[in-house]
């Protein structure tokens, strides 16, 4: 049996963690991409550091990762970052850094990695129930949410021969909701619950848009 490949951009996060363990144990050859050096605990066999939002950073990581591997099945793509800070005090530096964490990085990573896609790959972005979130404070994130579903959408159409999914969980438990001043709702998800339903998903073929609570 040939030995799949996963490329996880986020691979450093609550859910990017899961998931590396999941696709671990599932017998997967994992491709990481993390945004600090810092030591994580479920490390992918073959790991790299990017800026998601320099598109220099992020094309030399997929330059990097050509010389490990010559494709892959599964690109997800789990960054995110969050700021509650209402628009009236929100600086261009503030805006900037949610839209790259959460938009302008996965387009740039979509970008260059598509050349290092089968043609049979399924693509994965982590979203959000982003009618949800347009909350004061929020303006930027709410943004940048709304903006991937239309993001994912359109590749989607642009990639026929390739399945694009994206994820919808209402909350996740991760360190993301110790930036903003909410409380994590009561019967928030787990990380591992999350990789296991995009999983489960990428075995069923499921495209388009995956809810789940």
């Amino acid at each position: 049996m040939t030995t799949k490949t996963a490329l996880i951009w986020g691979a450093g996060g609550g859910i990017g963690q899961a998931l590396v363990k999941a696709l671990k144990g599932h017998g997967w050859q994992t491709v990481g991409l993390y945004h600090r050096p810092e030591p994580v605990e479920h490390e992918a066999d073959f790991r790299f550091e990017a800026d998601v939002g320099q598109e220099h950073a992020v094309r030399d990581a997929v330059l990097s990762i050509t010389y490990e591997v010559e494709k892959a099945d599964l690109f997800v793509y789990t960054v995110g970052d969050i700021l509650a800070t209402p628009v009236k005090e929100l600086d261009a530096e503030g805006w900037r850094r949610i839209l790259d964490a959460n938009l302008t990085g996965a387009y740039l990573t979509t970008h260059h990695s598509l050349p290092l896609l089968e043609e049979n790959a399924h693509l994965f972005y982590l979203g959000a129930v982003s009618e949800r979130l347009r909350l004061p404070g929020l303006s930027a994130y709410a943004a940048a949410k709304a903006g991937l579903e239309a993001f994912a959408d359109t590749v989607r159409k642009e990639q026929r021969q390739r399945k694009v999914t994206l994820v919808r969980p209402v909350a996740v438990d991760t360190p993301l909701w110790e930036k903003v001043p909410m409380r994590l709702p009561k019967g928030a998800a787990q990380a591992t619950k999350v990789a296991g339903r995009i999983l489960d998903a990428y075995e069923e073929g499921q495209t388009g848009v995956l809810n789940f609570d």
